[in-house]
């Protein structure tokens, strides 16, 4: 059985008529979630956060990198999650034992010329494949460094709270990094 015919199958056996109640596109509890695609994250990080499925827009991407601060993908599912589904809140969340902060840029590219891709296309189109990539050594250097990425975006509002947590794959536990309250360009918008 491929895996497609597989999640088909599991498809076919979860699909019950009616037993899940409609949802709003809205999240309810105001709030997005920016994170990591690690498959350890999965039905992990958001019951550890007490977030339920239709309270959070989550954004994931690799290593929970920004690497076009204004017109990438992070940033513009964030203006939309703002400006049309009411999101007030934004946490950027690492995790503890990221790949993101073990890869090297240079046996990803020796493995996409050994897949057929040419070496021309990676250099003409990706000419700083480690930038690209966004590959950091430290993920609570990274989960900084996108919080002010985010906050000092001109898109996004300044009444808007960036957080940012490191998360335990292992056990759970959640660290602030950047509690978004007390953070300096947050407090002194809102006493103007």
């Amino acid at each position: 059985m491929t895996q497609l015919e597989a999640i088909i199958t599991a498809n076919k056996n979860f699909v019950r008529p009616n037993a899940f109640p409609p949802l709003p596109k809205s999240p309810q509890k105001q709030l997005a979630l920016f994170t990591c695609m690690d498959t350890r994250l999965v039905d992990f990080l958001e019951p550890a956060m007490g977030i339920k499925r239709g309270e959070a827009k989550v954004i994931k991407n690799a290593g929970n990198t920004i690497v076009d601060p204004m017109a990438g993908a992070v940033i513009r599912s964030l203006v939309a999650g703002i400006f049309m589904l009411g999101v007030d809140e934004v946490f950027v969340i690492g995790h503890r034992d990221c790949g993101m902060a073990e890869i090297d840029s240079e046996s990803v590219k020796r493995d996409m010329v050994r897949r057929g891709i040419s070496p021309d296309v990676i250099d003409i189109h990706i000419p700083d494949l480690k930038q690209w990539l966004g590959i950091f050594a430290n993920p609570v250097e990274n989960i900084e460094r996108v919080v002010k990425i985010i906050r000092h975006n001109p898109l996004i509002p300044k009444d808007v709270p960036i957080h940012g947590l490191l998360f335990c794959p292992d056990d759970g536990r959640l660290d602030v990094v950047v509690n978004g309250y007390t953070e300096e360009n947050f407090a002194a918008e809102l006493v103007k």
